[in-house]
């Protein structure tokens, strides 16, 4: 079955850099686009980043743009999520997702709806 699982979440000062790391398994990972969402405390989750199957694709939030780096490694069936400069803002549980269907094309999907498995999620928390 599809197995999701995200580490490399923590306590980090404003400023400082995290990278998260989501293994997968269970599935061919070349066939799926993959994405990181997140959700703040009393807040709806929301969109971070997505990059599409083969890595051609990659899409942001406004707000993490410039600061975090989504990649995936192919041969170890990994995404990560570089996160640079990191705000208090940023404090959320960061949860990794595979897209629901297979895409021909490289799509790297901002919408929720298009993903059909996700992660336990991984605390990041960023003090001022």
């Amino acid at each position: 079955q599809v197995q999701l699982v995200e580490s490399g979440g923590g306590l980090v000062q404003a400023g400082d850099s995290l990278r998260l790391s989501c293994a997968a398994s269970g599935y061919i990972f070349t066939n799926y686009g993959m994405a990181w969402f997140r959700q703040a405390p009393g807040k709806e989750r929301e969109f971070t980043a997505a990059v599409s199957r083969n890595g051609v694709t990659a899409s942001y939030v406004d707000s993490v743009k410039g600061r975090f780096t989504i990649s995936r490694d192919n041969a170890k069936n990994m995404v990560y999520l570089q996160m640079n400069r990191l705000k208090p803002e940023d404090t959320a549980v960061y949860y990794c997702a595979r897209t629901a269907r297979y895409y021909l094309i490289e799509y790297a999907s901002r919408n929720a709806v298009d993903y059909g498995y996700w992660g336990q999620g991984t605390q990041v928390t960023v003090s001022s």
